[in-house]
């Protein structure tokens, strides 16, 4: 019985770092680095030079110290979305105008594009920064998505129609990203490629990583998920002190929580 004991043991210890591996309940601590006070209606989060994107009264808006630079728009409406991907090129998109305007990294206009004067018919309803001076567009009228040439003004269209509703999108330079209603992932590349990616879990709000990560909240809780692990997604919990947020953003390891007050930055490491 010693001897069964003793294999047991053995097995367990060998074992058990494996099972919290593909654990669904773990859980990361997020380590507070700083917190200010604020005074906006949206954080857009930060860049890789340290200034934080804001908007105000529909003023964008970029700060660090005591450094400021705003761009507003008082013909153009609401600024429905923001892409800070390339801080020398940043996208402000104003859907109720069919338009982008690109700006400069002092928030100077370079380029202001109204889709509704294309050649190609297009309404634009998601929007974000691509490679080689284009822009991932989600066009309305056919339901794909395209790129748009802004320099040559060329639009091509790269997908096949989606046969259901977008209820989030994100993309980078090589890839746009969504998930549908039914919460099902997918991705398509530049040239074209579509990617079931799988499903996510149900969420208030998402952040992608990567084709295989993601973070969400739910009831005002934070998970991290990882879908990779042939065992089946590793879901853990992110502890932070906020009961309630209105945001969350990260980048390079960096949590970031927007409340009604305050933002607090926290260190994560993830699985």
């Amino acid at each position: 019985m010693r001897k069964t004991a003793r294999k047991f043991l053995f097995l367990f210890f060998i074992l058990c770092p494996f099972v919290d591996t593909f654990s669904q309940n773990q859980k990361i601590n997020a380590v507070s680095v700083s917190h200010y006070t604020i005074d906006v209606d949206e954080f857009l989060g930060y860049d890789s030079f340290g200034y934080s994107y804001q908007i105000k009264n529909n003023v964008f808006s970029k700060t660090k110290g005591s450094e400021i630079f705003e761009y507003k728009s008082v013909s153009l409406g609401r600024i429905t979305k923001v892409d800070l991907q390339n801080p020398l090129k940043i996208v402000l998109f104003y859907e109720d105008f069919n338009t982008v305007v690109l700006l400069d990294n002092q928030l100077n206009k370079m380029t202001e594009i109204n889709f509704s004067q294309s050649n190609i018919p297009i309404v634009v309803t998601f929007i974000g920064m691509s490679t080689q001076n284009q822009l991932w567009i989600y066009n309305a009228l056919n339901q794909q998505i395209g790129l748009y040439d802004y320099l040559n003004n060329e639009y091509k269209t790269v997908s096949t129609p989606l046969t259901d509703a977008i209820k989030y999108y994100q993309t980078d330079f090589n890839t746009f990203y969504w998930i549908d209603k039914k919460n099902n992932w997918f991705s398509c590349d530049i040239f074209g490629k579509t990617t079931a990616l799988g499903q996510t879990a149900d969420f208030d709000k998402i952040e992608i990583i990567n084709a295989h990560q993601y973070i969400f909240s739910k009831a005002n809780l934070l998970y991290f998920t990882d879908i990779s692990h042939t065992n089946g997604n590793v879901v853990s919990r992110i502890e932070i002190l906020e009961k309630t947020f209105d945001k969350f953003c990260y980048k390079d390891q960096i949590l970031s929580i927007f409340t009604t007050k305050e933002i607090l930055n926290y260190k994560i490491v993830t699985p």
